[in-house]
């Protein structure tokens, strides 16, 4: 199956938020240290997006739905643009940018079960990861899925903290201000 691009050049992805019980969440670090973000990938055309997510879970960090519970998801689907010189042309579709439904996931095993591997694709996305606080992501994300970044974790913090969000940091209001520009 081919990756779904909609009519308006938007590849269709979802994205994945995995947090443990003290609310901090996993970030990966792109294969050849190019920065760092959450797992995230493509729905194929016609895939349910529950099936891309957990299929995305096992390629991406080597985990399964037995490893994780569902606990939030976005309501809609939010929006980036690529940057003009990573809009690919000339391979299928004219792609330029991606529309993402994201998942936030508990871990439902004791942390000690779990085990992080890379290995399940012919072309990893990570070769590193680490624990991050709830809103750190934003400030370590490639530049152009700020906005997005943002939005997502403002749309989920209350599924993640049901008694209530962590403070913001002092840099939040600066990349609310970009997130809202975008």
């Amino acid at each position: 199956m081919s990756d779904w691009i909609d009519a308006e050049g938007y590849r269709a992805n979802i994205g994945i938020v995995l947090m443990r019980e003290n609310g901090e969440v996993f970030l990966g670090r792109r294969t050849g240290g190019r920065g760092w973000q959450f797992p995230q990938g493509g729905v194929r055309q016609g895939e349910p997006l529950e099936q891309a997510l957990f299929r995305e879970l096992q390629e991406e960090i080597g985990l399964t739905r037995e490893h994780v519970r569902l606990a939030a998801s976005t309501a809609d689907w939010m929006h980036y643009r690529l940057p003009k010189r990573y809009v690919r042309r000339g391979r299928g579709p004219t792609c330029i940018g991606q529309k993402q439904r994201w998942f936030l996931l508990r871990l439902a095993v004791p942390e000690a079960d779990v085990e992080f591997s890379f290995t399940h694709t012919s072309e990893p996305e990570f070769d590193g990861w680490r624990w991050s606080n709830y809103w750190e992501p934003v400030r370590e994300v490639i530049y152009f899925k700020r906005p997005v970044y943002v939005r997502m974790l403002t749309e989920l913090a209350p599924g993640a903290f049901p008694q209530g969000a962590p403070p913001l940091p002092e840099w939040w209001q600066a990349e609310l201000a970009a997130a809202a520009e975008a």
